[in-house]
């Protein structure tokens, strides 16, 4: 990027203020460019193509309203996230029905980073393996809490790093780093006989 390119920050910031101002273009744009990154998270937190989508006009319906409390203390997308975050979570908590969640990206594949390094999937016993091992993992990550299951999902899966989590959450890292070794050591001591 050089000197005279605006950063990503500087241009979110210019999107959100024209469309406090009332430019819808503006926050179609915002809209487009963030439905992509936010809706692997939430379909991996519900497991639910359904529910994904129905979360996802919420959340954005939410950052519209709320974009007039949005004051650019940290990045958009971090505002967003924090709000689709909490949503889901909330969506999660009042959900009677138990689903298993789903490790599979929106796309219908297993994303390559919960892949690497389990198996080699041109085998196809492996592959077999590797199936079992996956659902296997599903029903585990599902018996975890909502929030250690949030955190596994941004940080494992999502790849997000411990800081970005704390600020997503509003949780300490310390707090972010906490829930992560709770969630491994579950889940762990339920795949115990899957990873020997």
């Amino acid at each position: 990027m050089s000197a005279s390119e605006p950063s990503e920050q500087e241009v979110d910031r210019a999107l959100v203020e024209r469309a406090r101002e009332g430019d819808a273009a503006a926050f179609e744009v915002l809209v487009r460019k963030y439905v992509p990154r936010l809706y692997g998270m939430v379909f991996n937190m519900t497991a639910s193509h359904e529910d994904t989508d129905d979360l996802m006009q919420d959340i954005f319906l939410r950052v519209h309203r709320s974009l007039v409390r949005f004051r650019g203390e940290s990045g958009f997308y971090t505002w967003v996230y924090s709000i689709a975050v909490n949503m889901t979570l909330n969506f999660l908590k009042r959900r009677n029905r138990r689903k298993t969640l789903s490790l599979d990206g929106p796309d219908g594949t297993v994303p390559q980073a919960a892949l690497d390094g389990l198996t080699d999937v041109t085998d196809p016993v492996r592959e077999a393996g590797l199936h079992e091992l996956q659902v296997r993992l599903n029903e585990a990550l599902q018996r975890l809490s909502e929030d250690h299951r949030a955190v596994v999902t941004m940080f494992d899966i999502q790849g997000i790093p411990h800081a970005e989590i704390s600020r997503v959450l509003g949780v300490s890292e310390g707090t972010v780093r906490s829930r992560l070794h709770y969630a491994h050591k579950q889940l762990q001591a339920w795949l115990s006989d899957c990873l020997h």
